[in-house]
Parts: C-alpha cells; sequence; structure tokens
C-alpha cells in the first residue's frame, strides 16, 4: 500500500501541482526518512492503521531524530510541509484518516532578511569581469551577461543559465520559467541585451537553436557553481564582503527597485514570488539601508560641529 500512495502522491505533485522536480525528489526523500524511522520506533510494519494511528510523539521523535543528525530547521520545516501534503493525498483517495498529521506545523525558522548589496557595490561586481583587462575573454564576456541578468533582471541563476540560443536577441520583456514552472514576463534593459550579444558573438562554439546560451571552457552547458566560484573570485579581487554573492545580486535588484519608488506588487511579479509575503522581506531591507544611511549622515554632522 505504501508505495503505491508514495508513487501516486508524487505523480500528482508532478502532474497537478506542477512542482518542480527538485522539491519533488525532496519531498519522496523526507516520506522515506519517516518510513524508515517509524519502521523501527514503531516495532513492526507500516500498514494503514500504524499510519492512522501515529501521534504528535511520533511526529516529535521523528523531527527529533532529523536535528540529532544535524539536520536543519529550514530541512526539517520541508518535510513537515511534505508529510502534511502525503497525509493530506492520503485522505483525500480515502487510504488513511489522521487529523494529527494534517495539522502539524512546522518549526519556526529564524527571521533572516536577504543580504542585499549597495548600487556601487553590484555595478563594480557586474562590470568587473570585463572591466579588468580583460575585455578579450569570451568567458569574461559571459560572466559579465549571467551577472547582468542577475542584476539587472532579477533571474535566478537556474534562470539565466537555462537560456538557448533560441532566446536570442533577447526580446524588450522576455517570458521566463522559475520554480514551480511558474512563468513571469521582465524587461530586459538595452544594457542587459547588449551585454548578452556581446558575450554571444564572442563564444568560440557553434551555435544551435537548443544549445544553451552560456556554455563552459569546454562547450558543455555552463553549471552555477562556476558562477559562484567566479563572484568569490571577483569579491576577492574588489575588496567586497563575503555576502556578495550570485543570488546577493537578485536580492539587491528588488531591493534597489524598492529603495527607488518601486512597488511591492510589480516587484512580486518581477521576481516571481507566489506569494506577497515573501516579496514583503524586501521592505525591511530597504528599512535597514534607511536607517544605515542615517546612522552615516548623523555621524559626518557630528564630525563637523
Amino acid at each position: 500500500m505504501l508505495g503505491a500512495a508514495r508513487k501516486d502522491w508524487l505523480d500528482w505533485l508532478a502532474t497537478e501541482r506542477r512542482a518542480a522536480p527538485r522539491t519533488i525528489t525532496a519531498y519522496g526523500t523526507d516520506l522515506d526518512d519517516l518510513t524508515d524511522f517509524l519502521v523501527s520506533h514503531l516495532g513492526a510494519p507500516l500498514d494503514a492503521g500504524a499510519l492512522a494511528g501515529l501521534t504528535h510523539a511520533d511526529f516529535r521523535a521523528w523531527i527529533a531524530a532529523r536535528r540529532r543528525r544535524g539536520i536543519g530547521a529550514a530541512s526539517n520545516a520541508r518535510a513537515i510541509s511534505a508529510m502534511r501534503s502525503f497525509f493530506r493525498r492520503l485522505d483525500r483517495r480515502g487510504l488513511v484518516h489522521n487529523a494529527i498529521a494534517l495539522s502539524l506545523q512546522a518549526p519556526k525558522r529564524p527571521h533572516r532578511t536577504p543580504r542585499a548589496i549597495t548600487p556601487d557595490q553590484a555595478m563594480q561586481m557586474v562590470a568587473a569581469p570585463v572591466g579588468r583587462g580583460a575585455a578579450s575573454d569570451w568567458q569574461a564576456r559571459r560572466d559579465h551577461a549571467v551577472l547582468c541578468l542577475l542584476y539587472g533582471a532579477g533571474l535566478r541563476i537556474s534562470e539565466a543559465l537555462a537560456l538557448t540560443i533560441a532566446d536570442t536577441p533577447l526580446p524588450h520583456t522576455l517570458r521566463v520559467t522559475g520554480k514551480g514552472n511558474k512563468t513571469r514576463i521582465v524587461p530586459i534593459l538595452p544594457q542587459v541585451r547588449d551585454a548578452v550579444e556581446a558575450a554571444r558573438a564572442a563564444c568560440p562554439f557553434d551555435e544551435a537553436p537548443d544549445r544553451p546560451l552560456f556554455l563552459g571552457a569546454r562547450g558543455g552547458p555552463l553549471r552555477p557553481e562556476i558562477v559562484q566560484a567566479a563572484v568569490r573570485r571577483l569579491r576577492g579581487s574588489l575588496g567586497l564582503p563575503d555576502t556578495v554573492t550570485p543570488h546577493a545580486l537578485r536580492h539587491s535588484f528588488a531591493t534597489h527597485l524598492l529603495g527607488a519608488g518601486g512597488d511591492l506588487r510589480s516587484i512580486q511579479e518581477l521576481l516571481g514570488h507566489a506569494s506577497l509575503s515573501t516579496t514583503q522581506i524586501y521592505t525591511e531591507v530597504d528599512t535597514e539601508s534607511l536607517y544605515a544611511t542615517y546612522a552615516r549622515a548623523r555621524d559626518a554632522s557630528a564630525k563637523t560641529r
């Protein structure tokens, strides 16, 4: 029963909920982790009756065991969400009813605001690959184009690296497929389009419509870790803090738009957030920057007295 129910649930996530492949894999791993724990914890085979009889104490024991293995709050929150989804599917199909499983609440995760960087830092980072004596290097132009897409269009690394030759030349508005196969429309600035075209022209490999736009040194698809390593090198040479990461450029895209007067709903659409509450965290980042600006102005005023 359990194996068939697992397959049905994962298929439902993929086809009806259109969950991302990584989410489906993670959810399946979470379910396997729970079932392995319960076989030992209960000392009996898992059947519908055993699943229906699970208590808060059983689920708490599972999460406690995961914590002892060093699994963090974010992964445990995802695992509880996965189990709530699994038991809801069992309930709807009339296989198992467990009110406790349906009401599971994830442990509170520490509240963190995105780490944005200043506009000057962002521009330094984006310009660095082709601004430090490497103008003829096609990989430098490639890195410059990728960073332009992260900061100039708010794309995730995965979204930038998913672009193909067929997407070029980039239109004024680009349809992007993000998490959960959700699509959104993103405006492309002329500077971003020019950077992408320069990278494409400099690339030494043959083109085909379905070929990835950005390639690695040997002609294979560019991997995210290559972009991350390039950013680490750049921030070291520019003297920027460790908080400067590829994803920080996307955070900065949103934060700087908000600081320039952009409204939250528009920024939500540009980022592809499913919920406005996810976008609202940028109001806290902007508030922090305002306080920092005020503090610098206050200190400067005090020195001139």
